[in-house]
């Protein structure tokens, strides 16, 4: 199977505060936010939705095309795909933008307040899924508003399953923009926090939300994860990580264990497995393409982790 990763590129700016954001912020003072936190630690990262996906499904062996649009500043992140065997084929540049660009800053509680400029990430529209050849499942990630919107109406009308997961995207959309992608989706993927903003906007309940696709995913972060499909709820642990080093882009690499399962037709306890290790691993590492490994070393790492094989 190949999979369509619709979605942001980006180059991360991560900054890490060497305290807590709640030590710094008075509730009494929220309608008049003044803050500025020193953050002597900096990095320039590759990221982005689909570029985090796509390079940890690529590790895994997945057969993999990221779909996306780029700036003018593009050059090192080609060059750093070209590196990891990642496929630019469906990179569309538009050279009167910059690329997507993240600011995130992490406290010690791993908090993050992060600040984006979209750059050409606005153009995604303009990426067609029938551009991409013999696709057989996708996923639409947080990426500009008519594109998300658009990949999500061209997947449906190709037939071809797709996760749905909107991500920091959720607020560009309504209760109407939000339903529809339920209905047009194949399976839902958010975590807990979205999930509660996918239910105020919606008025749906949880039972509701699920009876759309055939699996709703809902991360919980230290608590793991549950699956909910419509014969039976799956809870899948937390892996302990070895070390924590940064959470950014542990949800990027969740979805590609989800995917990694459905496209090897794995159960969903398995894949929900594959899922929670692929977060841990990533956060042993800073940004959110470092972390590496063969599929034999994640298979072995699977096995001592959970006893089991796939």
């Amino acid at each position: 199977m190949t999979a369509l990763i619709c979605g942001s590129v980006a180059f991360d700016t991560i900054m890490v505060f060497h305290d807590h954001f709640k030590n710094h912020i008075l509730p009494d003072k929220i309608h008049m936010l003044n803050v500025s936190f020193l953050a002597p630690d900096m990095r320039r990262e590759f990221g982005g939705c689909a570029g985090n996906i796509a390079y940890t499904l690529n590790l895994l062996g997945g057969d993999v095309v990221p779909m996306a649009t780029v700036g003018c500043d593009f050059s090192p992140y080609a060059e750093w795909m070209d590196k990891c065997g990642v496929s630019r084929k469906y990179l569309k540049v538009i050279d009167e933008t910059y690329t997507g660009q993240a600011f995130i800053t992490t406290d010690q509680d791993d908090n993050q307040i992060t600040a984006f400029h979209p750059g050409a990430m606005g153009e995604s529209h303009l990426n067609k899924v029938s551009d991409a050849a013999g696709i057989t499942i996708g996923i639409v990630s947080p990426d500009g508003r008519d594109g998300m919107i658009e990949h999500a109406r061209q997947f449906k009308e190709a037939n071809i399953p797709f996760i749905f997961d909107p991500g920091q995207g959720m607020p560009l959309f309504g209760k109407d923009d939000l339903i529809t992608f339920l209905e047009q989706a194949t399976w839902l993927t958010v975590n807990d926090y979205e999930m509660q903003l996918l239910l105020d906007k919606t008025g749906l309940t949880p039972a509701e939300v699920s009876s759309y696709v055939d699996a709703l995913i809902v991360t919980l972060g230290s608590e793991g994860a549950e699956i909910i499909t419509q014969d039976k709820t799956f809870m899948i642990p937390v892996v302990e990580a070895k070390s924590i080093e940064d959470p950014t882009g542990c949800g990027d690499v969740f979805r590609s264990g989800l995917l990694y399962g459905l496209m090897n037709d794995l159960d969903w306890e398995i894949t929900g497995r594959i899922a929670s290790l692929l977060g841990s691993i990533k956060i042993e590492h800073n940004g959110t393409q470092n972390h590496s490994f063969t599929l034999e070393e994640f298979k072995a790492r699977f096995q001592a982790e959970f006893g089991m094989t796939f």
